[in-house]
């Protein structure tokens, strides 16, 4: 597994880690979420050895990334911050490269070129060098040479940045079959991200953690949660449809959007009113577009645990 413990980083009077513990075990894929400088990057370098805590420990393994690090290495996949490359060099000479260092050889080399340039795509890229790739494909190749020698665990560093929706949703699917067998750690301040590949969300703000918990358990503090989401066809009858859902007893509060005749019903704690604002819809003769429950919004959640 990989496992913290009371890990922290200081430069100078900044304090970016603050006192962080938390174990992933294999199955899980471990959203690590936080705003802009809330210490994710430098968590994921002290995790991976190219930064050294001020205090505290962290493993991969079973080994100490401090005192073993070798094989916590080499346990490891790690895709940085920007995927830092050799520009100079062709995508081929570079994978080949990585397959050096990883003391790949033989049948299993050739199988693991192989894998990772068809599994991402890589094909017509493999003689250009990699400083006039698109950013997108800049991406995969550091996602490649992340996964040649098929690691039990790996962290990933904003692993869509720069990717368009097709090639999200192709990573994303892959992080989905690696999840297997595999311990993931994922950085990102995308919250579909979560949504998409995550068992589980821990939120980091200003160097600690104010989080730890599925994305579903997540999402269930959010004020949205159970609320009742109605669109209009018609948007004359907005404001009658406004007044009558806020009078309802258990609706806390109502939200209108003018733009596309929508309406949201906030629930007062612990209630349900999917069926009370179904039945007021039907004897108020409202004609819908759609009717929708909530099951509450991460990035609502995530704006009020990390302000």
């Amino acid at each position: 597994m990989i496992k913290t413990e009371h890990l922290s980083k200081r430069y100078d009077s900044l304090v970016a880690v603050d006192d962080v513990s938390f174990q992933v075990a294999p199955g899980e894929v471990l959203g690590f979420l936080g705003p802009n400088g809330a210490g994710k990057t430098t968590t994921m370098r002290m995790l991976a050895g190219f930064v050294t805590p001020t205090a505290g420990k962290a493993s991969i393994c079973g080994h100490d990334i401090a005192t073993e690090p070798l094989l916590a290495k080499a346990s490891l996949g790690y895709l940085p911050e920007g995927a830092p490359t050799y520009g100079e060099m062709t995508v081929r000479r570079f994978l080949e490269f990585i397959a050096d260092l990883r003391r790949l050889e033989g049948d299993r080399r050739r199988a693991r070129l192989d894998y990772v340039i068809g599994r991402l795509q890589l094909s017509r890229v493999l003689d250009q060098t990699i400083e006039t790739l698109s950013k997108g494909f800049r991406r995969r190749v550091g996602l490649a040479q992340a996964i040649v020698h098929d690691p039990p665990v790996l962290i990933l560093d904003e692993p869509t940045d720069g990717l368009d929706p097709n090639q999200k949703h192709e990573v994303r699917t892959l992080i989905n079959e690696m999840a297997r067998d595999k311990i993931i750690v994922i950085s990102t301040h995308i919250l579909e991200e979560v949504d998409a590949v995550c068992s589980r969300a821990i939120i980091i703000a200003r160097g600690r953690i104010v989080a730890d918990d599925t994305p579903l358990a997540l999402e269930a503090k959010s004020r949205y949660y159970n609320a009742v989401t109605l669109q209009l066809e018609q948007a004359d009858q907005l404001e009658a449809a406004r007044a009558a859902v806020a009078a309802l007893p258990a609706v806390a509060e109502v939200e209108v959007s003018v733009r596309d005749a929508r309406l949201t019903a906030l629930p007062r704690a612990g209630a349900t009113i999917l069926t009370t604002v179904s039945e007021l819809a039907v004897r108020q003769g409202l004609k819908l577009k759609e009717l929708h429950l909530e099951s509450g919004r991460l990035d609502e959640v995530f704006r009020t645990i990390t302000a």
